[in-house]
């Protein structure tokens, strides 16, 4: 009778040995899945930020290019993309760790700080060479993306 209750509690004992191994091969799983999750989220939300920086200013660039009227110019100390057109500027640029833009009059003189924060950005370069521009949108540690436009319009381009 004795013997009997032994093994019970041994067997119960097991059991729930068992049960806590289990309970930890499970929490293990769960963590290491949300670690992973983590990582791929942080990484596309990063990858999603730098394409969509991409595409605007492409989509920019597109929207004003007519003769003459798209250029790279220092502005704050860094490159800015501007173009010009019915006595208008719109600039384009990096300020503070902020993708920026800056639409005034030819005549106005504003400081890169007065410009809408468009998102976030950790650098931006620019250059212009004939009717290519070349715009390189650094991710961090994520990479680069690099954007090469044939302007249609002005010197270099198709007209």
């Amino acid at each position: 009778m004795k013997r009997e209750k032994i093994q019970h509690h041994m067997d119960g004992l097991l059991l729930l040995l068992l049960f806590g191994v289990f309970a930890v091969c499970v929490l293990s799983v769960l963590l290491t899945g949300a670690r992973a999750y983590r990582r791929l989220t942080l990484r596309d939300q990063e990858a999603y930020r730098r394409r969509t920086c991409v595409q605007y200013i492409a989509t920019r660039v597109r929207q004003g290019d007519a003769e003459g009227g798209v250029s790279v110019e220092p502005f704050g100390g860094a490159d800015a993309l501007v173009m010009t057109g019915d006595g208008y500027v719109t600039r384009v640029y990096c300020y503070n760790g902020w993708l920026m833009e800056m639409y005034a009059g030819e005549d106005v003189q504003l400081a890169p700080e007065d410009g809408e924060k468009i998102m976030e950005l950790d650098g931006l370069a620019m250059s212009m060479d004939g009717g290519l521009l070349t715009v390189e949108v650094d991710g961090g540690d994520a990479g680069t993306d690099t954007l090469r436009l044939s302007l249609r319009s002005g010197e270099g381009g198709v007209e």
